[in-house]
């Protein structure tokens, strides 16, 4: 979907922020950019949609190469998400989450139904918040609301630039496990920038680490802590994170049970079954229910799981990794 071929970001004063780097970002996965501040990971990032102006190199979108795109045309089909949100505050929320389909010329009664379906998404209600402002919403309500906005034009692509790290810890938290859902339903193809290595082998299906504007590695989250390519990645990781990682990434369905069909199992909250054990304790708690349903990729229940045979299964993990 996205290549990079030996693309470099070089500066007027010899700064180099972006060396070589080649990757590819496949359809539908949600890559993560990481690394110490100015390793390159933001100016990596910003080359997709032209922000910034690459030196060298080649950048395509589905094999076309974005330098013989039209800068405005690109970025309206590419979301983007910020950490200071950007929301328009003199604009309704319904206004701000319309924009871009206005801009894109859709008709009235097309932006308003996306716009009340995406509120739904993220769980504000539409007749509670669309007419009111931006300011009379808290900082994850507002945050939510900038994810929203970039999925309005139902672009391909959708661009994070560190969208949740001025949130406070509880929010952070709540806006990652609602993103990791969502893009379960929404398979759009995402490139997050984090400096976050949690955040990162959370949401990512492929994490590139960068130092110094170089690629360090490419890697799946668990190969990245199974299998760090240098000192660096291992140091940047940590050993008390790959210990904790080895316990939080196990999937539900390690320890699902067959479904009993003789309750009514539509009363208990349902999680896809590559969820985490971290996700069903989670969902266990909000929902103060014992009893989580399985789902596959089609959302269809084809198990459970119970909260003694979970804590159960979460003791025996924590007595194995210390």
């Amino acid at each position: 979907m996205i290549t990079f071929d030996q693309v470099t970001k070089a500066y007027e004063d010899g700064t180099i922020a972006v060396d070589n780097v080649s990757f590819t970002v496949k359809k539908g996965n949600l890559v993560t950019l990481i690394g110490p501040s100015g390793c390159g990971k933001t100016t990596t990032m910003k080359m997709i949609n032209k922000l910034i102006p690459l030196t060298s190199g080649t950048i395509t979108i589905n094999g076309n190469d974005i330098a013989n795109e039209n800068a405005v045309e690109l970025r309206r089909n590419i979301g983007y998400v910020i950490q200071r949100i950007g929301l328009l505050p003199h604009m309704t929320i319904e206004e701000n989450v319309s924009l871009v389909p206005k801009l894109k010329g859709w008709e009235k009664k097309d932006y308003e139904k996306r716009v009340d379906e995406l509120l739904d998404l993220v769980g504000l209600d539409p007749s509670v918040y669309k007419k009111r402002y931006p300011l009379e919403l808290s900082g994850g309500q507002q945050q939510r609301v900038g994810v929203i906005r970039a999925l309005a034009g139902e672009p391909p692509i959708i661009l994070m630039d560190e969208p949740f790290s001025a949130l406070d810890p509880i929010s952070r938290e709540q806006l990652q496990a609602e993103l990791k859902l969502l893009q379960k339903n929404i398979h759009k193809t995402i490139v997050f920038v984090t400096h976050d290595m949690d955040e990162a082998i959370k949401l990512a299906d492929e994490i590139v680490v960068m130092k110094e504007g170089k690629i360090q590695q490419i890697s799946s989250p668990m190969n990245l802590i199974e299998n760090p390519a240098n000192e660096f990645v291992h140091s940047f990781i940590g050993k008390e994170r790959i210990k904790h990682r080895a316990k939080e990434e196990l999937s539900v369905a390690s320890i699902m049970k067959t479904l009993d069909l003789t309750q009514s199992i539509a009363e208990y909250p349902t999680l896809p079954s590559q969820s985490t054990l971290q996700d069903v304790t989670r969902v266990m708690l909000l929902n103060e229910t014992n009893i989580i349903i399985v789902t596959d990729y089609k959302g269809s229940p084809i198990g459970l799981v119970e909260k003694n045979q979970l804590l159960q299964e979460l003791a025996g993990i924590e007595g194995e990794v210390k």
